[in-house]
């Protein structure tokens, strides 16, 4: 409820605050860059350790991170949108200790829907697929390791606000599925981590 409740206040505000004049969005390029500050929250669920006692005892840290968004929009409506970063670090607790970190690189491709391309207020989803190349890890000094990628859906909503022909103001929430294997330094499978971050961004935009 506490996600759904932060992705409908701001709608809710957004809207009341456009206005209804309408854009030539015939003339208007195809592409279109935001720049986003986003906070990625993960779900934090995994599997008893060595298959037995509690689940959800290893958890990744949040944090916000830069992003940058490409958009090419095939018609006014739809739109394919790809999400790039740097590779982000986070730290791995068991029981809220630490126990090492990693690094991933989550590049991501959505098909974006695009309700009222043509209005200041213009909302959003999309549906697509996430790639996470997961690298430096170091959990328990050198005794266990994750698996190096993982592939899984990404699910978005958000809405953009704009403020003249070029620029808008941006607000975007995903959620993507990123999973993997723990596995002891010989081998063997110990737990598996269910990231599935919530992705939430403000930023800005420009439509060249």
């Amino acid at each position: 409820m506490k996600k759904i409740a932060m992705l409908l206040a701001p709608v809710a505000i957004a809207a009341t605050l456009s206005i209804a004049a309408p854009f030539a969005a015939a003339q208007e390029s195809p592409w279109l860059v935001r720049v986003r500050a986003v906070n990625i929250s993960p779900d934090n669920k995994s599997d008893p350790v060595g298959g037995v006692g509690a689940s959800d005892r290893l958890t990744v840290s949040s944090k916000t991170i830069p992003e940058v968004d490409i958009s090419y929009f095939f018609t006014p409506n739809w739109a394919a949108e790809l999400v790039l970063t740097y590779p982000q670090k986070h730290d791995v607790r068991l029981d809220g200790q630490t126990i090492g970190s990693f690094k991933h690189l989550p590049p991501t491709l959505l098909a974006q829907y695009h309700f009222t391309p043509a209005s200041t207020f213009s909302p959003y989803v999309g549906a697509g697929i996430n790639y996470t190349r997961i690298s430096d890890v170091n959990l328990l000094n050198g005794g266990a390791r994750l698996e190096n990628h993982s592939v899984g859906g990404a699910l978005q909503a958000g809405f953009d606000v704009k403020l003249d022909r070029h620029w808008l103001i941006n607000f975007d929430v995903k959620k993507v599925q990123i999973r993997s294997d723990v596995l002891a330094a010989n081998g063997t499978k110990l737990s598996t981590v269910k990231i599935d971050p919530w992705l939430i961004g403000v930023g800005v935009g420009y439509r060249f």
